[in-house]
């Protein structure tokens, strides 16, 4: 299947076959190019990778030749709507926009499963993760690199007393990262230490084989403490226990990724609190690679707050070098994962890395003086003392028995808040035995004793040669299973939308699932925040919203004010074959325009009207400097700002001009269209209405209004030179002028 740009993504094209279908690669892929000067459009960068070969530029690209410049860091967008046949969407528009690390996890994902699920049940609060789920993804993925141009990485978690089976089904199905790390299990499940540490090293063995880039769990610690700022000793212990386990089952440096969440995000002083933290974690694990992340623990609702504390948190990678940025977004507070949320989160990235190029070179951290210098040598010397500690006091067991890991301590203080758990407690007790002298398991990757050597002691290393290969090897021996539910799966689903948008030209607004009916509205009430919110329910209901939801409320200022952010479900649907779509502007050549200038010269007026002071637009359109319409040849007099329509009539009178152009930015109590309204009654009083043309602009003007408030012509937002001398020729040609 060749993707096409302006074609959507056919899910049942991927599901076709899906029981043949064998992943192409397996495997971490890092970003190619990096750490070379390169230039890219009409500037040089230091701190980019290869471009991607079709992609989605930033908004602000079009001023820049429309380049998109991809950071050398991984970018990660978390995905997970609960239907896989719409994720496989969301990781198209993701990786358009430079995505290449697409996780597919949830707060009550797979990982909450004590076993391998095959299906795909609903309302579970998450996604439990299925074959078919992974191998539909793992496809769709496969055909949407090659659009873009780039391998992209597919991620799950590996946990819960599924794990080891969970990482098996990840090695066949070509999965590229995972999460996994025993004391997450622990810790934050509860799930019996002695069968969480067993699982994974069966688990790593497996995703070593795999070359599955691993990442792991301590963000969690301060993702949850309740003063996450006194924990970074504890995080950097749990780092080190995960990383040399992992070492030791065989995984290799460059594939051990540690998750590195800063503690704290504003009000608090977040710069001088987590860049000493993340200094000093990179000079510990210098042979691992960082997995930069958000903390979600102090994540609002607010998309404003939330990509503050993003771009903050990329300024502390810019100046660590992360390997892999995630990028969470909103949804944890809104509960609600948007389509919109995830691109944004991606281009913030994205925006931000690129403004930074080679920031790393311009300002250095004074890693030596004061007081850089005490903070990471604290950091360090808390962390190697924890560790000391819980060697002494009988290892790793004894000293979660005894509370170690605590919720607001900076150690050596704690406040009788540490997590306890039981080495004889936990989900999974006394679930793990001592294999039978006669185990036997001619299986790939496998660990520990399987008792090949009494059938062939070249086997010892390769046992599966003894079944002539394993499902690792021989892809053909897995067992397929496609859906188990036959009331909720995605056949049902793909159907269940057809059925709901009736023909395929109906459209209807979505955010989660396809034709899921979901609109954001977004109000602003002059009362305090209980009435507000309960008052904007009443609205969204009185506008036909069904299903309605405040999903945000921000207090402007108690007496005066509070914003509030509405979700609801529309009952209706467009039909496009019907909507009455205006064509887009025709532009004439450049050539073109030129030679009908000068065969007949054109001259206009132009100002900022009324009270408005802004001049940045009009100079576009104008000034030959920024591609205006001098460069046509067509002679302008720009009467300046805030110059009243009367005198703006009066200078086109005296200068025999072919046309006014009016700018207005200003749209306060419609003010932008009066002012057009009173141009055109102006030039029907003085008697020149029909022999000059009118035209306004302004990025709140819409074409049809200004049309109906007496102008020629409107121009918004995005408009150029082009686009307004295209106008005058062709509308001077109509008027016969």
């Amino acid at each position: 299947m060749n993707l096409k740009p302006n074609e959507k993504l056919n899910v049942e094209e991927i599901l076709k076959d899906l029981d043949k279908y064998v992943p192409k690669r397996r495997g971490w892929h890092w970003r190619e190019g990096t750490d070379i000067p390169r230039q890219i459009g009409k500037f040089e960068y230091f701190d980019m990778s290869s471009d991607l070969k079709q992609s989605q530029a930033l908004p602000a690209a079009q001023y820049f030749g429309n380049i998109d410049p991809q950071g050398k860091s991984i970018i990660t967008t978390e995905i997970a709507s609960g239907r896989f046949e719409d994720d496989i969407r969301r990781m198209r528009m993701g990786a358009w926009h430079g995505a290449d690390h697409i996780m597919v996890i949830r707060t009550a994902g797979q990982s909450h499963f004590e076993s391998l699920i095959e299906g795909t049940p609903q309302g579970v609060g998450g996604i439990p993760i299925s074959r078919k789920q992974v191998r539909a993804q793992r496809k769709a993925l496969d055909f949407i690199e090659e659009e873009v141009g780039r391998p992209i990485n597919y991620h799950s978690y590996v946990s819960g007393v599924a794990g080891p089976e969970i990482a098996v089904m990840f090695a066949e199905e070509g999965v590229n990262g995972a999460h996994q790390d025993p004391q997450y299990n622990v810790l934050y499940r509860n799930i019996n230490m002695i069968r969480s540490f067993v699982d994974a090293a069966e688990a790593k063995t497996v995703l070593a084989w795999a070359d599955i880039a691993q990442i792991d769990g301590a963000h969690n610690a301060n993702a949850t403490a309740r003063e996450a700022w006194k924990v970074m000793p504890e995080l950097m212990v749990q780092h080190s226990i995960n990383s040399i386990f992992s070492r030791k089952v065989g995984m290799k440096a460059q594939n051990i990724c540690l998750s590195t969440v800063p503690p704290t995000a504003p009000p608090a002083p977040c710069m001088r609190l987590d860049l000493p933290y993340a200094v000093a974690l990179r000079e510990f694990f210098s042979d691992y690679r960082m997995r930069a992340q958000m903390n979600t623990k102090y994540m609002q609702s607010s998309t404003r707050e939330a990509t503050v504390t993003h771009v903050l948190n990329l300024l502390i990678s810019q100046m660590t070098s992360a390997d892999i940025q995630s990028t969470i977004t909103p949804d944890e507070g809104r509960n609600v994962p948007w389509h919109i949320y995830n691109i944004e989160a991606i281009d913030t990235a994205k925006q931000a890395f690129a403004g930074m190029d080679g920031l790393k070179d311009i300002l250095k951290i004074r890693r030596d003086e004061e007081p850089m210098l005490s903070s990471v040598r604290e950091i360090k010397e808390r962390a190697i003392l924890f560790m000391e500690e819980m060697i002494k006091n009988g290892g790793y067991f004894k000293s979660i028995e005894e509370g170690f890991f605590v919720d607001s301590g900076n150690y050596p203080e704690r406040n009788g808040d540490g997590i306890v758990r039981k080495s004889d407690a936990g989900v999974g007790v006394g679930t793990v035995y001592e294999r039978d002298e006669d185990y036997f398991a001619p299986v790939t990757a496998t660990f520990g004793y399987n008792n090949v050597a009494q059938y062939d002691e070249s086997a010892i290393n390769n046992p599966a040669k003894l079944i002539d290969g394993c499902t690792f090897e021989k892809p053909e021996k897995i067992i397929f299973i496609d859906e188990l539910d036959e009331t909720d799966n995605v056949y049902v689903r793909l159907d269940e939308v057809k059925e709901k948008l009736e023909k395929p030209s109906n459209l209807l607004p979505e955010v989660e699932w396809a034709a899921d009916g979901t609109i954001l509205v977004t109000l602003f009430f002059p009362v305090e925040e209980r009435t507000a919110e309960f008052a904007a329910i009443e609205f969204g209901k009185k506008l036909g919203l069904t299903e309605v939801e405040v999903i945000n409320k921000e207090v402007m200022q108690e007496a005066e004010g509070t914003r509030i952010e509405l979700k609801g479900k529309t009952n209706f649907k467009i039909d496009t074959e019907t909507l009455v779509i205006p064509p887009k502007p025709h532009i004439l050549s450049d050539d073109e325009i030129r030679e009908a200038v000068k065969e007949k010269p054109l001259k206009i007026v132009a100002a900022t009207v009324g009270e408005d002071e802004h001049s940045v637009g009009i100079r576009e359109i104008i000034d030959i400097k920024h591609g205006g319409i001098e460069g046509y040849g067509i002679e302008a007099e720009i009467l300046g700002t805030s110059i009243p329509v009367e005198k703006l009539v009066d200078a086109a009178i005296e200068t025999n001009a072919d046309a006014i152009l009016a700018s207005t930015i200003i749209s306060h109590d419609d003010i932008h269209y009066k002012n057009m309204r009173k141009l055109h009654d102006l030039c029907v009083e003085k008697g020149i209405r029909d022999k000059i043309m009118l035209a306004a602009g302004g990025t709140q003007v819409s074409n049809e209004l200004a049309i109906e408030n007496g102008m020629d012509a409107g121009f918004g937002r995005g408009t150029k030179g082009a686009h307004v001398a295209t106008f005058l020729v062709e509308k001077r040609k109509k008027m016969n002028l």
